[in-house]
């Protein structure tokens, strides 16, 4: 008999890969939608997580032996502060202890890097202090600390999927290298900042398959999902100009760094490398390569 898998988020930046993937494995997948969807090869359950009572319901249906929950809100410029962020703290909650009671083994959810001290840089799982400095980041690292805990006193595996700097196909327009591509394809200026930031950038197709790859582990606790190596936002914006030839239409400084932006933000990936034993599948300039290339056909 197919092990059932519980996907939330499944419709997702980040969900729509890692169904891609899961599709190829031996799981009966199931996934949570507020949207009525219909698969062959998944079994999509409709259903909004924010209601209380709705997590018991769907977890007494489907009884799954795993979970991946993704589900959260991620709106650009909304996510950060958004009161939201209590009501998935408790949503995720109550989906945790169902699975717990309802007979499930492994679950991995998604964490951020936002539940570090950004004022240390290089991030590492077990050196760099969680210190978080918003709503969002100050909810997952709760989250965490009481799936943790929780795992200690009943018998699921669990671990917690730290993920840092996203980009590929169908991410959010406001965001910085959909934001940038989508300017100079339409012959706009883009306006940035200095672009001296070094961030941690991993393309979401490989955040993906780290994702899948975690939850059919038995590694647990805390992991990096990340390139381990930093970009400059300034090197990353002048590769997306050179690639469509509109270096042009870049405009450096027009944007202000905000002062809580760190200058440096670079995971430790060794957990993720060496004791999961995972790499990304293409190197990063193929991925921005396929990012552009994705955008340029919306507009053909």
């Amino acid at each position: 008999m197919s092990k059932k898998i519980l996907i939330t988020g499944a419709t997702g930046f980040i969900g729509r890969y890692c169904l891609k993937l899961l599709k190829d494995s031996s799981f009966e997948i199931h996934a949570a939608t507020r949207q009525e969807r219909e698969d062959n090869e998944i079994f999509w359950h409709k259903c909004n997580l924010l209601e209380k009572g709705s997590a018991v319901r769907l977890i007494r249906l489907v009884r799954p032996s795993y979970l991946l929950h993704l589900a959260w809100n991620a709106e650009p410029n909304v996510f950060w502060s958004t009161p939201e962020n209590l009501q998935w703290l408790s949503a995720s909650l109550e989906l945790l202890q169902a699975f717990a009671e309802h007979g499930g083994h492994r679950v991995v959810i998604t964490g951020t890097c936002a539940e570090y001290d950004w004022r240390f840089g290089w991030c590492s799982e077990d050196i760099t202090p969680l210190n978080p400095g918003t709503l969002y980041g100050t909810c997952k690292n709760a989250l965490q600390d009481i799936l943790s805990s929780y795992s200690h006193e009943t018998a699921i595996s669990t671990a917690w999927g730290r993920i840092f700097f996203i980009f590929g196909p169908h991410e959010h327009p406001a965001r910085l290298i959909s934001s940038v591509t989508l300017s100079l394809l339409r012959g706009q200026i883009a306006a940035c900042s200095q672009g001296n930031q070094v961030r941690d950038f991993l393309h979401v197709a490989d955040v993906a398959s780290a994702l899948v790859t975690l939850t059919t582990s038995d590694l647990q606790g805390p992991i990096n999902i990340a390139s381990g190596r930093g970009i400059s936002v300034r090197e990353m914006v002048i590769n997306i100009g050179t690639s469509l030839d509109r270096l042009d239409l870049i405009q450096f400084g027009k944007v202000p760094n905000s002062p809580t932006e760190p200058p440096l933000l670079i995971a430790d990936t060794r957990r993720l490398n060496d004791e999961l034993g995972w790499q990304p599948s293409e190197t990063f300039q193929q991925r921005i390569k396929e990012t552009i290339d994705w955008w340029k056909l919306q507009f053909s």
